[in-house]
């Protein structure tokens, strides 16, 4: 075999290839609509139009980043919208012109936000639900809760003071005029998910919905990880319900559709759905992407009626599309050498030592109720690998 087999790719051809990857792409695509954009109306490139851009996508953003924790550990979660629209008649009703109320109804919110978070995460964990059942039934529950309490009409207007997060910032500065709250909230938000996902938890998260089985056995606590990754996604939706009151005012309908938009943006960034690969930037991408691909659509005329159409058009080209080329690569792997890591084939005579694995010979402490309790698991080389946070479908393909 000639040497020009095992030749690494030069640096454009590994640049080209990570901008036509799934997890590239949704950054290509942004590019483009943004030059579309700019080219159709121009002074939406000055930074003052720009920075506005940004405090409209700051709730989306945020929304799709606290889906990403749920999507990349295997699960889902639609009551994310309904969540956003609970929070925001609550605010609207409780706070009034009350400036006092602020503080008491801003702690309120967050712990309806982490209670939600915890029966969704312990329902789906500890009971075995579905999340998708969990989550839809959690969705139809706060949505026909704030309709019975409102009558379908809006309710409430709360105080300048509140709404201030949302629609204020720091004004008169240099350039951009005014720096909006939301931004500063939303790059606080972006700076915590990346360094989290960099932690230990972030890594479990990936391993456990990457294989959950493997992830237990390393000793891995899912049922909390995965609860865990609930109650980020009901806080980010309820810190982005707090910033549509600023601007969007108060209604029962202000974050319908919000979990779907999520949802799509997380997809459109590379995330696979079922979990265990993708990138919390990713995610981030995809909600600019999405947005601006309406902001484009507006531009043009096209009717607000075809956004639906628009998103589920993009869900399924995102999923086919990183099918095709996961795929691809699985396929490719053993003639081009992209499988580095050798996988250990025990032979007859071979015999698997749970402990030198450092594997333990119990049920796994993070699975309750697992079908393998008392059991001595088979050789897996991927558990070790799924623990410390190294993506084996990313080996794979």
């Amino acid at each position: 075999m000639s040497a020009d087999v095992h030749a690494a790719p030069s640096p454009a051809a590994r640049f080209l290839r990570t901008l036509i990857s799934p997890r590239g792409a949704v950054f290509l695509l942004l590019a483009v609509l943004l030059i579309a954009i700019i080219a159709l109306n121009p002074s939406f490139a000055e930074p003052s139009q720009l920075v506005r851009f940004i405090q409209r996508v700051a709730p989306i953003a945020i929304v799709a980043i606290g889906q990403y924790f749920v999507i990349v550990s295997g699960e889902f979660d639609l009551s994310m919208g309904s969540l956003v629209t609970t929070q925001v008649v609550l605010a609207g009703t409780l706070i009034g012109q009350d400036d006092s109320k602020v503080l008491p109804v801003l702690l309120l919110l967050i712990v309806i936000g982490v209670v939600v978070g915890l029966v969704n995460g312990l329902v789906t964990t500890l009971l075995r639900v579905p999340s998708f059942i969990v989550t839809l039934g959690m969705m139809l529950a706060l949505y026909g809760g704030v309709m019975w309490w409102t009558g379908g009409a809006a309710s409430g207007n709360p105080a300048d003071s509140f709404r201030q997060v949302g629609r204020g910032g720091i004004a008169d500065l240099p350039i951009v005029g005014m720096l909006p709250w939301a931004v500063i909230v939303l790059a606080v938000v972006v700076a915590l998910a990346i360094w989290l996902s960099r932690r230990p938890f972030g890594r479990v998260l990936v391993a456990i919905g990457d294989n959950p089985q493997a992830s237990a056995f390393a000793g891995a606590t899912v049922w909390r990880t995965k609860t865990a990754a609930f109650v980020i996604s009901s806080l980010s939706a309820t810190l982005a319900g707090i910033l549509l009151v600023g601007y969007a005012g108060v209604h029962p309908s202000v974050g319908r559709g919000y979990e779907f938009i999520a949802i799509t943006a997380v997809v459109l960034g590379g995330v696979v759905l079922g979990g265990g690969r993708g990138h919390v930037v990713g995610a981030l991408a995809g909600a600019f992407a999405l947005e601006s691909l309406f902001t484009l659509l507006n531009f043009t005329s096209v009717p607000s009626t075809a956004r639906d159409a628009i998103q589920g058009v993009i869900i399924i080209a995102a999923v086919a599309y990183s099918g095709v080329v996961f795929t691809a690569r699985r396929r490719a792997a053993p003639v081009t050498g992209t499988e580095t890591r050798p996988v250990p084939t025990p032979g007859p005579s071979d015999s698997w030592d749970p402990a030198a694995a450092g594997a333990p010979s119990a049920a796994p402490p993070g699975s309750p109720g697992s079908a393998t309790t008392g059991s001595i698991p088979s050789p897996d080389p991927a558990g070790d690998d799924a623990a410390r946070g190294t993506n084996t479908k990313e080996n794979r393909s």
